[in-house]
């Protein structure tokens, strides 16, 4: 076994346990069995998040987890807390979740009954988002802010999209044109929207179904934000499905236990879930597929700055 996830195994009192990596992507993930039981262990890519925001993010799905939402439960280490370290190398243990992801790049995986697929999903969000209003935050809570200026400022959480190497100018042009149409939609709205701490990243891999219930997985881009915005990002990958209206109306159905969601919000907050796209894949152009996939998010973008600027 590797050396650090044996060290690591031993901040949580798991020697001789066994670990098999299943996931080196943004973190590199081992499934590990110990006594019976299986558990995640994180390795979180250095530098993408501070100590505290990782122990924030462990504390919000304990406590989500705690109330009957299906997440991943954090295993405090031996000697007390969240989070581990082997020097600088930070290190988190989650239970594993049991289940099968809905579906792959926004295709489902069973399209028999997208809508009551989606009525589910949408009735977990708003029951994970009720618990979360009613949640004193700790001490020290800090997660990153995907608002106004996290989503159209001068330095956007994931990048200035409107620098993207592959745009000509009149594309350039069409998306500063959205972003500054946006922000000042934004201005004059955002007092009034919907906000808090949302998971950011509920795309149709990181839900999950067991027995029937959805699961919420992978909290590692959870932040502060519009509740529109999160419903938006279960949607934008499948807008080109042939079933993405029944998907969207069995969202806002089941969703609508918490609150009305307004259409037009919901285009809104599709136009700014797919403006981050571009700023995100700059610096992933190089990787395995990651032309092909910028294409798509470019394509994508425009498609929906142009809707948005011409209506």
């Amino acid at each position: 076994m590797n050396k650090n996830v044996t060290a690591a195994l031993a901040l949580w009192g798991m020697e001789g346990a066994s670990a098999r990596l299943i996931a080196e992507r943004e973190n590199s993930v081992w499934k590990v069995g110990h006594e019976g039981r299986a558990y995640a262990l994180r390795f979180h890519r250095p530098g993408y998040r501070t100590p505290a925001e990782l122990q924030s993010e462990l504390q919000w799905m304990a406590m989500l987890a705690a109330g009957g939402v299906s997440v991943p439960r954090p295993v405090p280490l031996r000697a007390g807390g969240f989070t581990g370290h082997l020097g600088e190398q930070a290190l988190s243990i989650l239970t594993w979740m049991d289940g099968v992801p809905i579906g792959e790049a926004g295709a489902l995986f069973d399209t028999s009954d997208p809508h009551a697929l989606a009525v589910k999903v949408g009735r977990e969000m708003a029951r994970m988002h009720d618990l979360t209003d009613a949640w004193k935050l700790p001490e020290g809570f800090t997660r990153p802010d995907w608002r106004r200026a996290g989503l159209l400022g001068e330095d956007p959480l994931w990048g200035r999209f409107w620098e993207h190497p592959h745009l000509t100018l009149a594309q350039r042009d069409l998306l500063l044109d959205a972003r500054a149409k946006a922000d000042a939609r934004l201005r004059a709205t955002e007092g009034g929207l919907d906000q808090g701490l949302i998971h950011a990243d509920l795309l149709c891999e990181n839900v999950m179904l067991d027995a029937g219930r959805p699961v919420f997985i992978d909290f590692d881009d959870s932040a502060f934000g519009y509740r529109d915005f999160e419903l938006a990002t279960f949607l934008k990958k499948s807008m080109h499905q042939p079933y993405y209206g029944d998907m969207r109306a069995g969202l806002l159905e089941g969703y609508s236990v918490r609150r009305a969601v307004d259409g037009d919000a919901l285009d809104f907050a599709l136009l700014l879930r797919a403006l981050t796209y571009p700023g995100w894949i700059i610096t992933r152009l190089d990787e395995p597929g990651g032309r092909e996939r910028s294409a798509r998010q470019l394509a994508q973008a425009l498609e929906l700055a142009a809707k948005f600027v011409n209506t």
